[in-house]
């Protein structure tokens, strides 16, 4: 993920990747076998590592603890997260890549619907999931490359005033 974070994928060589790992070109060969399969393991533990540091679904179903940890996560780790913001765009220039981006997004978008789901009384549904993700995912390449953590927090802040929002809009009959 640190190579492609920092030299697009055009750097993504079996040696760039063992120099940086610390190991020899032949080992990188022989764990993954292909560049697709490098690929293909750096974005699924980029997903992992995401999803867990972001807390896009804390699974509390509380307003407050939805992204909780998005600005932080950029700032500890911007690596993984230029290196998902890569491959999107390299996806535009290479077809081939399309089905592992959309499968990065569906995941985040899942994550994002299970969330809203609990924290909603009439509950997401895809679309409302796809418009908050996309805030989030805004918020993080801001941060990304302007900085401003100041600016993402407060955002955020406004993002979360509108979900409580939404939440408040249900019938005084439901809880």
């Amino acid at each position: 993920m640190r190579v492609v974070a920092r030299g697009g994928l055009r750097h993504l060589t079996y040696r760039a990747v063992a120099q940086e790992a610390g190991v020899t070109h032949g080992l990188v060969v022989h764990h993954f076998g292909s560049r697709d399969a490098l690929i293909e393991e750096a974005l699924a533990h980029a997903i992992r590592t995401s999803l867990a540091s972001s807390k896009v679904e804390p699974g509390s179903g509380d307003v407050a603890d939805f992204s909780a940890g998005l600005s932080a996560m950029v700032q500890a780790d911007p690596d993984t997260q230029a290196f998902q913001y890569e491959l999107l765009l390299e996806a535009r220039r290479k077809p081939e890549l399309l089905a592992q981006v959309r499968g990065l997004y569906e995941q985040y978008f899942a994550a994002a619907e299970r969330e809203l789901d609990r924290m909603l009384p009439d509950g997401a549904g895809r679309p409302l999931a796809r418009l908050v993700f996309a805030a989030l995912d805004g918020l993080v390449l801001h941060q990304l490359t302007l900085g401003e953590r100041d600016v993402i927090e407060e955002a955020l802040g406004e993002l979360r005033t509108l979900l409580r929002l939404l939440g408040a809009s249900a019938p005084a009959d439901e809880p």
